[in-house]
């Protein structure tokens, strides 16, 4: 099962990868309009994405900032944010990698931030919705680029997973 989720972290990299350099041809003006999206710009939906990443990690680890608003912008500047981006990215691999089998089949508590409450979940779950989330937010940042410039990159596994020969071909 860790062998997923380290394969579901070097995707998490590859797809924000992928996004960053799209968006970073998007002129100031495009990147921070409210597209009446639930974080309403581009620039709000890439913050939320990090600022989801340092919740789940912080709960995970016990490590690092978590921010206490789900729409906290982070970092204004875009560059920074990249930057930022990256550094979470890797922290996440680190993380994962090494993790084993008894821990990610163990309980897991932590809080929630909207509706205070404690949780208990298997952390192996818990992680699923960790991607899972990464994977819909990019995708609305995905929708934003599309409406803004008519095109995105593809963010399908498929494509890293053909590219690092874990797909092969017939």
């Amino acid at each position: 099962m860790q062998h997923r989720y380290s394969r579901l972290a070097l995707y998490n990299s590859w797809a924000n990868d992928r996004l960053y350099d799209a968006v970073a041809c998007v002129s100031d003006a495009d990147y921070r309009a409210d597209r009446g999206a639930f974080f309403k710009s581009l620039h709000g939906t890439l913050n939320h994405l990090l600022v989801g990443d340092r919740v789940w990690m912080r709960r995970f680890t016990g490590k690092g900032d978590a921010p206490m608003r789900l729409d906290a912008i982070l970092y204004e500047d875009f560059h920074d944010l990249r930057r930022a981006r990256e550094t979470e990215d890797r922290l996440i691999q680190t993380y994962v990698d090494g993790l084993g089998e008894r821990t990610l089949n163990s309980i897991f508590n932590y809080s929630t931030i909207t509706n205070p409450a404690k949780v208990e979940q298997v952390l192996s779950e818990a992680l699923d919705h960790f991607f899972n989330h990464q994977t819909h937010h990019r995708g609305q940042a995905h929708c934003l680029l599309t409406a803004i410039t008519g095109t995105a990159p593809s963010l399908d596994l498929v494509i890293l997973q053909r590219e690092k020969g874990w797909a092969k071909k017939q």
